[in-house]
């Protein structure tokens, strides 16, 4: 279950500005912005999944709205945070398959670090 301490969840359909936008190496240092490199199927899954959540999210505030019992929203709570979740695990698992295992090969083995507490994170 993804949770968020001290901070609101992130919009899912706000935009994010990358520094550097066109770099094209997803790797990074200290002067450039990181960026991945998704193909446009992985990226098309993800957009479909986060639509989804997005109605969903939605749907609970219209729940809300009309004063539907507790129980049946908390439920449909309980659906949105497993479907971030499998959107999660979906990214984690390129993250890991193709950025993680490149930076490794490059050397930069403190992407180890990075990636275990994101994943610790992910797992609260």
């Amino acid at each position: 279950m993804l949770t968020y301490q001290n901070q609101p969840p992130p919009a899912i359909h706000e935009e994010i500005n990358l520094k550097n936008t066109s770099e094209k190496n997803h790797h990074h240092s200290e002067e450039t912005a990181r960026q991945s490199h998704h193909s446009e199927r992985l990226k098309s899954s993800l957009i479909s999944r986060l639509n989804r959540i997005e109605g969903q999210v939605r749907g609970v505030k219209r729940l809300i709205a009309e004063d539907t019992y507790c129980d049946d929203v908390l439920n449909v709570i309980s659906s949105i945070q497993s479907a971030l979740s499998g959107a999660a695990s979906v990214l984690l698992e390129h993250h890991l398959k193709s950025c993680v295992v490149e930076q490794i090969q490059d050397g930069d083995i403190e992407v180890i670090d990075e990636v275990m507490k994101t994943i610790r994170k992910l797992a609260k």
